[in-house]
């Protein structure tokens, strides 16, 4: 976490407008409070909305990439963008999905992890290279052929969608649910 509080205060569900409950239908659970990102983000709903539905896309069946390796290509990525926020969900997402706790740590040490198998690797290279320089190598993109055309387009969508919520979460201070525990590596207040 980059900051001890919030800089934009997630919204009250008590109090919200018909337009805010709209936007934040899809993630409330009757009787649960939704996520702090989802109600900080509800401060501008027309937005929530849109990225709700790309963030659908992702996080779906659609997406080529398997939810084991959709989720090692989130956490690194929250990982290379310090987003405790992002990280401390997805590791329970990533684990639910089928990671091991060996591939949940692999994410924080890099492509030569002893778990990952050689397109593991190369996810989690492509990864780094996507947050760095914003560019998959020749070599990166011929070792993610196994993913075909469609899984290293969803493979750079997905990269690009965490690189953008984590850029959210940090800049907005969204701080963790209570019952969520941030890595010690990621507090960074």
């Amino acid at each position: 976490m980059r900051l001890r509080a919030p800089r934009i205060t997630p919204l009250d569900p008590a109090t919200l407008t018909p337009e805010q409950a709209a936007a934040l239908a899809p993630v409330t659970r009757e009787g649960a409070r939704p996520l702090n990102i989802f109600l900080t983000f509800a401060r501008a709903p027309e937005a929530l909305t849109r990225f709700l539905q790309w963030g659908n896309y992702i996080l779906s069946r659609r997406n080529a990439l398997d939810p084991r390796r959709r989720e090692i290509a989130i956490l690194r990525t929250g990982w290379n963008c310090r987003s405790g926020y992002e990280f401390a969900q997805h590791e329970r997402i990533g684990l639910a999905s089928g990671m091991s706790e060996a591939d949940v740590a692999g994410t924080m040490e890099g492509p030569h992890a002893a778990c990952w198998d050689d397109l593991d690797s190369a996810i989690v290279t492509a990864c780094d290279e996507l947050v760095q320089d914003h560019f998959i190598s020749g070599a990166t993109w011929a070792a993610l052929e196994p993913l075909g055309d469609k899984g290293r387009m969803d493979l750079v969508f997905t990269v690009g969608q965490y690189t953008q919520v984590s850029m959210m979460l940090n800049s907005f201070g969204v701080q963790l649910e209570d019952e969520s525990e941030l890595n010690p590596e990621l507090d960074e207040r």
